[in-house]
């Protein structure tokens, strides 16, 4: 990742190694979520239009710091809803499973569920059957990080798409605060949904270890 300057305005730059199908379920991800009225990252394109040349995509900076009240992460939890409208029923990103899909699948881009333990297995898919039946949409995959959100007084931006992909929204929404403001059953059914997702994406680091720690055993 780098700073750079496009006419004079900030921007980011990211150079990395994934398919040119990756890269443009991103881009145009992110210019629909733009052209829809969300604040994002969307890539500026090149001189002959495309939106990422040779694995490299440069994007608009975000200003703003990240969420630390109550009321923040409420503002996060209305954007995070905002996602999800605009994005219900949009396909899959190329190699991505969703958490159901997990339910029959081993294995997903980040996600290979042969590498746990059988009974970690087993308690990640029994949070993930509590969704199953649920409408899918874009979910961001890691809004819980500060560091992924900008804030000002008029707007909240979220950035690095990395882990965005199609799930349920439930994913994105076990928030602090419980500031998307479930009830007790149902912020149960997304705490442990998420903590079973980091889990396997991470896996077999100490901070994945330490969220398969608050899936409950079966």
């Amino acid at each position: 990742m780098w700073s750079v300057r496009i006419n004079g305005q900030l921007a980011v730059a990211r150079l990395g190694k994934r398919s040119d199908a990756d890269l443009a379920w991103e881009g145009a991800l992110l210019q629909h979520l733009e052209h829809s009225g969300l604040t994002v990252p969307a890539p500026i394109p090149t001189i002959d239009g495309r939106l990422f040349a040779d694995g490299l995509m440069v994007m608009k900076y975000m200003e703003g710091e990240p969420p630390e009240t109550e009321a923040d992460w409420r503002r996060v939890a209305d954007t995070l809803r905002q996602l999800h409208r605009l994005t219900q029923g949009r396909p899959q990103r190329p190699g991505w499973r969703s958490s159901t899909d997990l339910l029959h699948a081993d294995t997903g881009t980040r996600i290979d569920l042969t590498a746990m333990p059988a009974e970690a297995v087993a308690r990640c898919r029994a949070a993930w059957a509590r969704l199953a039946g649920r409408q899918t949409c874009v979910v961001h995959g890691n809004p819980t990080n500060p560091g992924n959100i900008r804030m000002t007084a008029e707007r909240v931006a979220l950035i690095d798409w990395d882990e965005a992909h199609a799930d349920v929204p439930e994913l994105d929404l076990a928030l602090p605060h419980n500031a998307a403001g479930f009830d007790a059953a149902e912020f149960d059914i997304a705490a442990q949904a998420s903590a079973a997702w980091e889990a396997a994406v991470c896996w077999k680091d100490d901070y994945s270890v330490q969220r398969l720690a608050e899936v409950r055993a079966i």
